[in-house]
């Protein structure tokens, strides 16, 4: 029996760079279930990356193979791995922090480092630029299709020594939460915080409360206004913004039909944070 092969990438689709990782992967096994995560990462950003896998990874049943390619360092010393995660599905990626989120969040039972000896695309040449290709997605299909098992991957490395990116928690305090802007939801401009809905919870809040909203990038101060935490966009009107707690249970920052992000010029990462302090109900006569 095969499994699902689920393909995410920094390449974008105007040339062939995915279309040749498919065909890679049908020649292995023409019966294979290929899909795509996202091939718009940003070009080299490992951290969304990482994000992007944890967002959607939880949602595929076991067995699964990701294939994850967002790779700067295509053909320097960095390691190309196979891990398998605490829900037993399979990830392939070079080993730069991309599995960051994975990591601290879901967890990684094993890892491997793939022997490119056993598990290399046969005439690929010489060619060290593209890994996607010619070792990660190649191992992908071998290991979805059952044509390898995972310990024919390659030897087995240490789950500790795999490379972390640094991730902040969010804080709570008496009456205000500290937190980061971890994504954007990309097509409508929302903020998807690092604040859980626990933590968030710690201010004692009701749907209808009202909330004075912070963001600083680094310590210049980039937005600073009221507004109300809301069930879904219909508790807010038309352009106004709200807080509401996001598909990954956690706090995301939206204006009602317009984009946040470009609105106020917002960014993602660990030196944009938020603070979320509860204030009193305002009361319109």
């Amino acid at each position: 029996m095969t499994n699902h092969l689920v393909l995410q990438t920094d390449f974008g689709l105007s040339d062939g760079a995915v279309s040749a990782m498919y065909g890679v992967a049908i020649t292995v096994d023409p019966g294979l279930r290929i899909f795509d995560l996202t091939h718009d990462i940003p070009q080299y950003n490992i951290w969304e990356g990482s994000y992007r896998l944890y967002q959607t990874i939880s949602y595929w049943p076991e067995g699964t193979v990701f294939v994850s390619v967002v790779d700067p360092g295509v053909g320097s010393d960095r390691r190309s791995i196979v891990v398998k995660t605490e829900t037993n599905q399979y990830i392939v990626t070079p080993d730069n922090g991309t599995l960051t989120h994975i990591q601290k969040k879901l967890g990684i039972k094993e890892a491997r480092i793939i022997d490119e000896n056993i598990n290399r695309l046969p005439s690929s040449g010489e060619s060290y630029t593209f890994h996607g290709r010619d070792v990660y997605v190649y191992t992908g299909a071998r290991l979805a299709a059952g044509v390898i098992s995972y310990e024919e991957v390659g030897p087995s490395v240490p789950v500790d020594s795999l490379v972390e990116l640094q991730i902040t928690e969010a804080t709570a305090h008496k009456d205000n939460v500290l937190g980061t802007i971890d994504i954007l939801d990309i097509r409508f401009g929302n903020l998807w915080t690092n604040i859980e809905r626990e933590t968030f919870k710690q201010l004692n809040v009701e749907y209808g409360d009202h909330f004075e909203v912070t963001i600083e990038n680094d310590t210049r101060q980039i937005y600073k206004n009221i507004m109300t935490y809301g069930r879904s966009f219909a508790d807010s009107h038309l352009g106004e913004p709200l807080l509401f707690i996001n598909s990954l249970d956690k706090i995301g920052v939206a204006i009602n039909q317009g984009s946040f992000a470009k609105a106020y010029h917002i960014e993602t990462g660990t030196n944009w944070k938020i603070y979320i302090r509860k204030v009193p109900k305002i009361i319109y006569n």
